[in-house]
């Protein structure tokens, strides 16, 4: 059978991830439709509209053959780490093709891939600048191009990574149709709009986004109570920055430069998340980085677990439909990582230790269901 991959976070899944699934199916004339979509956090460490469960429902249910969960090793991270733990996926799912937006899909990738293998690596020491603008910098300077836009960003990082890995993929970058990324406002006219535009509707209870979402949405929206965000997961994080030592703080992934002196002493007078985050924030760090940052303070995921869980991928299985479960008969022979289909004790405590932990957090947070443990893979009819 021949598959083509989507890379998605769902959050939550809505008619633009539609038209992009048989979008995919078209150009690749694939038999089927295998999605890698992050889990319960985003790869800005925000925690998701929606459990995973029912986002991978809403998929299954809207054309995806086949879902299975990024590993929170790689989904929350920034782009070319995102990308290469998708590439992996993909590679090791005998994924032949892979489709996904980008806002210049007609940019050739392979080039500005190649012109980054030249850049001066001592620009990138300063410290009254971020990666992402030394890094636009020199891009600017030798292509005449930046990258600026969240999906230009991933789909740079897919083609690296697949340059990087040798990986037998063909990358399809597609215009993204409708609304800009970051879009907070739904035009009922238009039957597109943006996940955040969404999730804004949703938690402002003006409930105008049904012209925009599936019906399968629609009913998984409505039964929210409200969304989570990190004003409720910021009492959680205040305390551990205040009562941890610093040199524990100092082995949290990605805290460098002294970044745990300077959380530490904000955690102290900040009296919620939105002014903690304010105050954290310099030029050396976006706001997505930080936020990155908080969670994995949050789940006390150090640098020794992160090197582990990135040399160790899993495939955890969350759904699949009859076609789906075909196409995981044939490929599970030739996968060289684990294909889950069950949590089990040796898994939380070992390679799916990270999930199992943010999956608590997400339990906690949105008192829902269990997210690990005891859950099987959805089959679809």
């Amino acid at each position: 059978m021949k598959a083509v991959g989507v890379v998605a976070e769902y959050n939550p899944f809505h008619n633009g991830h539609h038209y992009h699934i048989n979008r995919a199916k078209e150009i690749s004339r694939a038999d089927i439709v295998v999605a890698v979509m992050s889990g319960n956090f985003t790869q800005r460490g925000e925690p998701t509209i929606l459990d995973k469960w029912h986002r991978a429902q809403e998929a299954l249910a809207n054309g995806v053959d086949l879902v299975v969960e990024l590993p929170l090793a790689f989904s929350v991270q920034p782009a070319h780490l995102f990308a290469s733990g998708a590439i992996t996926m993909m590679t090791e799912l005998g994924i032949q093709s892979m489709v996904f937006g980008a806002e210049h899909a007609e940019w050739d990738f392979d080039k500005l891939v190649r012109a980054e293998s030249k850049f001066k690596s001592n620009q990138f020491d300063r410290y009254n600048a971020t990666y992402a603008t030394v890094f636009n910098e020199q891009l600017q300077e030798a292509t005449g191009v930046q990258l600026t836009e969240p999906n230009d960003i991933l789909a740079f990082g897919y083609f690296k990574a697949r340059y990087e890995q040798a990986a037998p993929l063909d990358l399809i970058p597609i215009r993204r149709l409708g609304t800009h990324y970051h879009d907070l406002q739904i035009n009922e006219q238009r039957q597109i709009a943006s996940a955040s535009a969404i999730r804004e509707s949703v938690k402002d209870r003006r409930n105008n986004y049904q012209t925009v979402v599936p019906q399968r949405t629609i009913n998984d929206l409505a039964e929210l109570n409200g969304v989570a965000d990190w004003n409720e997961l910021y009492p959680y994080l205040r305390y551990q920055l205040i009562q941890a030592p610093i040199k524990t703080l100092g082995t949290i992934y990605q805290m460098a430069e002294g970044l745990e002196f300077r959380m530490k002493a904000v955690a102290e007078t900040a009296e919620n998340f939105d002014e903690f985050i304010h105050e954290v924030k310099t030029k050396r760090y976006t706001y997505s980085r930080l936020i990155r940052v908080c969670l994995y303070v949050l789940l006390q995921i150090t640098d020794a677990e992160m090197k582990a869980h990135f040399e160790s991928p899993y495939i955890r299985i969350l759904g699949f439909n009859r076609h789906g479960q075909t196409y995981l008969h044939e490929i599970k022979k030739q996968a060289t990582v684990p294909i889950v289909a069950r949590m089990n004790r040796e898994l939380k405590n070992g390679l799916a230790n990270l999930d199992y932990r943010a999956g608590k957090m997400y339990e906690q947070l949105n008192r829902t269901e269990l997210q690990d443990m005891r859950r099987q893979p959805i089959i679809q009819d």
